[in-house]
């Protein structure tokens, strides 16, 4: 781990302010970045803490919830209106990490993990064009079973692990975010890039943009809901594929349907084309 200084931020105007200085990340639960760091992959000259800004689960009249992005894996997963409304947000963290990951991650960094690729981990041995661009990707031709399926690029088949947000992909998430422009919010599939020439790039987020919320709207049929992950042992793995599914069926027709995979690409994959296809079908094994 290389030297760095540390604040903690004030408010979310603070952070932004702090993380316009040059190789400044924010930290949250560091579950992820602080391996990052000892392993050297990440090596950030400045740390600002945002685990002190709102994580508050605000369950409004209308159905929908906010989520402040400092808010705790395991606070979201066990909150009343979450499990009620959106079933299908709580399944995926409990399947996505033990209890004492769960008690320190937050949902922000739920968000900007980082693959679990080995060959980007692999900082002395291996090509990462994500952790070195233009340096090549060692993964496509070495073991790649745990791979992307979908999306990828000649540049790099890594996939993002998180199983939250399959989730929050399939239920139509909102990401609220500020930055040194001011605030705007983006749906969560739009948060994440395909890595094309350029897998350094994960999202979409400008540089000091700092996540503040997450936003659950209003869906009606959200409790009708299942999510599946396949891994390698029965204890927390990540995923080599899983799906977070919710439906709609009226009279033995699929009304509406939300479909979204994990595992199989480099970010979470909304299957739209299957949503259009159930759509209007009956409610069978031949349809489905």
């Amino acid at each position: 781990m290389t030297p760095f200084t540390y604040a903690r931020a004030q408010d979310a105007a603070d952070a932004v302010r702090r993380a316009a200085l040059a190789d400044t990340k924010y930290l949250g639960g560091g579950s992820n970045l602080v391996d990052l760091m000892r392993e050297t992959v990440e090596r950030p000259a400045a740390l600002v803490d945002v685990s002190g800004l709102s994580g508050a689960i605000e369950a409004r009249p209308d159905g929908s919830i906010l989520i402040g992005a400092a808010a705790k894996n395991t606070a979201v997963a066990e909150h009343r209106a979450v499990r009620e409304r959106f079933p299908l947000l709580s399944r995926a963290i409990v399947a996505g990490a033990s209890a004492q990951i769960r008690n320190m991650a937050t949902v922000g960094g739920n968000l900007l993990q980082r693959t679990r690729c080995t060959y980007f981990y692999d900082n002395e041995g291996s090509r990462c064009n994500k952790r070195e661009p233009g340096q090549g990707c060692d993964a496509i031709g070495g073991f790649n079973r745990m791979h992307a399926v979908l999306g990828a690029s000649n540049a790099c088949i890594a996939t993002h692990p998180s199983d939250m947000c399959v989730a929050l992909a399939a239920l139509g998430a909102i990401v609220h975010v500020q930055g040194s422009g001011g605030t705007r919010s983006l749906p969560l599939t739009k948060l994440h890039r395909l890595p094309e020439d350029h897998p350094e790039r994960e999202t979409e987020l400008a540089p000091g943009e700092l996540i503040t919320a997450i936003e659950l709207p209003v869906l009606p049929f959200a409790a009708h809901c299942a999510y599946r992950k396949v891994r390698d042992r029965s204890s927390y793995a990540f995923a080599l594929v899983s799906v977070a599914a919710a439906i709609d069926v009226q009279d033995g027709i699929v009304r509406d349907v939300r479909l979204a995979l994990g595992g199989v690409a480099h970010k979470p994959w909304r299957a739209w084309k299957a949503e259009g296809a159930l759509k209007g079908q009956p409610a069978n094994a031949d349809s489905f």
